[in-house]
């Protein structure tokens, strides 16, 4: 049975990521690719799924973690009654290489270890052929992945399993290094694991210190940004949702996703998350890879692509896995890439026009961005504003959009049930009109500016007519409905109507009274017949939405509150700082894929906003056309 899901910690080179137990157990790594079919799988069954343990032969009697510092190598130590040995795990972040390290030390004593590897490619499907390459090398192979295990202790190999027992005493260490390659390549050179730690150490704290983020919760969001580094892939800059597939919503139920892909809605606040942290080139990368991602015929726009910018993730199910807890089905692939989400073209010209800002100079102390190689973007940067590379295609987008607002939609929670017009959709197919009006007004950019006025005032009225419930004074989930949804915190935060409007004060009063359970925010209510989502009741309270009510707090003048229920998020990340998408207040447990962006870039955002609030200068959208516009945190 695998850990809880709190009990991982997460390594990653930048172009996947593995799942380490608090026992040394990986239970979770695809590669070469954050997408790739699995070789440790044991995370969503059991050990013959794949895994890979170090851990004492004698029983465990304490457990201590650790991240060394702004990095991504974790320390974890195991006491025995005979002494107590620490197991250090890292990827090693280079280009063309995909390795995983683990060195074992005896801190004190003698402690007698042991090391147990089942490799199953393909999501635990296959059994590798195992053979010996030389005294201290085994390699595995099937198919197009060959994997090539190397350590000094002597290894055997039986019940379809690789092991290797061995002890160490104080002072003693022994080095695992597994390295993943084509399979048509030669077995790659043995590389010292020590100094490959110590490599990967150095990386992650350069990338570190070109953090400026000066606030109050330093650790928490420093330990964010690092995590959603660690959820990019490289090559191309795109920044998957999570490392995991199919880790339930509801244990033991069916709202089981993969999220190893690029959402689109992610973009603005990753890029907000890593402009304010002063991580320019990620957000250059992050807007390049939408740039290339969406090219194409704009009413084809995908909610998500690949790493790569892949459009066709067809989902199917893989019934040899029983699932998290018995939480089946297991999915590979996401068929909501198929569905028509309004919200998207909201979240692109949004990313775009906070690029636009940030380089304008309109966001004092953020730098402009700049190309990999030092140059100013077309557009950005100092270039001319009338150069900029992506206007041609915010204008196709916007060409679209002028009727197609107009469309009902499965929304921004991508349910199964019917399409329907919800609200927040249509708030940002606002966006998209408000953002692309202020391109022309702002940055003189080229563009029918009446008629997209018109079209940004016609959407607002429409919403507050339309998805405004009078007679209890809040906004609804969709148009003539009685429900309500987390989504319409989001409406001051891209600026429909500032925090202290009336009906926003009335929305979060409903939602505090309806959507709320133990100080945590729900998404929307669940029913059994699946009336709008199309699925079976039941999931956790979901953690982006519980941000986005500290947000409004905030904002509307009630910063204790926000600070309270900020630290009351902060203390469910894990004992290394990681966060999954939802946690289910009854079972006092995370829920969801597992580390989750759409998780830690609003905890990156909400600490800025509350560090501003708390210093007396409140994030200023006095400096945008009324109503007011994008909320910078």
């Amino acid at each position: 049975m695998p850990s809880l899901i709190e009990d991982y910690a997460l390594i990653g080179d930048t172009h996947s990521a593995a799942l380490v137990s608090r026992n040394g157990s990986i239970d979770w790594l695809c590669l070469p690719r954050f997408d790739s079919p699995a070789c440790f799988s044991a995370l969503l069954g059991d050990p013959d799924h794949g895994h890979w343990q170090i851990a004492p032969v004698e029983p465990v009697l304490g457990v201590s973690r650790r991240y060394r510092g702004d990095t991504l190598v974790l320390e974890t130590d195991l006491t025995t009654a005979s002494g107590t040995v620490r197991i250090v795990d890292a990827m090693f972040p280079h280009a063309g290489s995909h390795t995983v390290l683990r060195l074992v030390e005896c801190l004190e004593g003698a402690v007698r270890m042991r090391s147990e590897t089942r490799f199953r490619f393909d999501y635990g499907s296959i059994v590798p052929w195992v053979r010996r390459v030389d005294e201290h090398t085994i390699a595995a192979v099937a198919g197009p992945d060959a994997i090539t295990l190397r350590t000094t202790a002597p290894m055997e190999g039986h019940d379809m399993a690789t092991y290797a027992e061995f002890g160490v005493a104080a002072g003693q260490s022994v080095p695992f290094s597994l390295t993943w390659t084509p399979s048509h390549q030669s077995t790659p050179p043995a590389q010292d694991v020590r100094r490959m730690i110590t490599l990967t150490e150095a990386w992650w704290s350069d990338w570190m210190a070109g953090c400026t983020y000066d606030g109050q919760w330093q650790p928490a969001v420093r330990r964010s940004l690092i995590t959603l580094k660690a959820l990019t892939y490289a090559p191309t800059g795109g920044i998957v949702a999570a490392v995991t597939t199919s880790l339930p919503e509801h244990i033991g139920g069916v709202r089981n996703w993969d999220y190893r892909y690029c959402w689109l809605r992610d973009a603005t606040i990753t890029l907000l998350a890593l402009l304010d942290a002063g991580f320019t080139s990620e957000a250059t990368a992050w807007r390049e890879w939408l740039l290339r991602a969406v090219a194409g015929d704009p009413s084809r726009v995908q909610i998500m692509y690949g790493v790569a910018g892949e459009r066709r993730l067809p989902e199917y199910e893989v019934p040899w896995l029983p699932g998290y807890e018995q939480s089946s089905p297991v999915r590979v692939g996401n068929a909501a890439v198929d569905q028509f989400q309004l919200d998207v073209y909201g979240e692109v010209l949004d990313a775009l026009h906070v690029a636009r800002m940030a380089v304008a100079g309109r966001r004092p102390g953020v730098p402009g961005l700049v190309t990999p190689n030092g140059a100013p973007l077309a557009g950005v940067g100092g270039a001319p504003a009338h150069g900029d590379d992506s206007w041609p295609l915010q204008t196709k987008l916007m060409d679209f959009l002028e009727t197609g607002w107009r469309k009902t939609d499965e929304g921004i929670w991508e349910v199964r049930g019917p399409r329907r017009h919800f609200v927040h959709s249509k708030v940002m197919a606002w966006v998209a009109a408000d953002r692309a009006v202020r391109g022309i007004v702002e940055s003189g950019l080229p563009g029918p500016v009446e008629r997209w006025s018109a079209l940004r005032d016609e959407i607002h009225t429409e919403v507050c007519a339309r998805g405004f419930d009078h007679d209890r004074g809040t906004f609804t989930q969709f148009y003539g409905s009685r429900e309500l949804d987390a989504a319409l915190l989001y409406m001051p935060l891209v600026g429909f109507l500032p925090a202290t409007d009336p009906r926003v004060v009335g929305t979060v009063g409903a939602i505090e009274r309806e959507l709320m359970e133990d100080g945590f925010v729900l998404r929307y209510p669940t029913a059994e017949d699946g009336a709008v989502d199309g699925l079976p009741a039941g999931e956790g309270a979901f953690l982006a939405c519980t941000f986005w009510l500290a947000d409004n707090y905030a904002l509307s003048g009630r910063v204790e509150e926000a600070q309270e229920l900020f630290e009351r998020l902060l203390s469910l990340r894990n004992d290394v700082g990681l966060l999954a998408e939802e946690y289910d207040p009854r079972l006092g447990r995370m829920t969801g894929n597992f580390p989750q962006a759409f998780s830690h870039v609003p905890l990156v955002n909400t600490a800025r906003t509350l560090t501003d609030a708390l210093r007396g200068v409140p994030r200023s959208r006095t400096d945008l056309a009324d109503p007011p516009g994008h909320f910078f945190g």
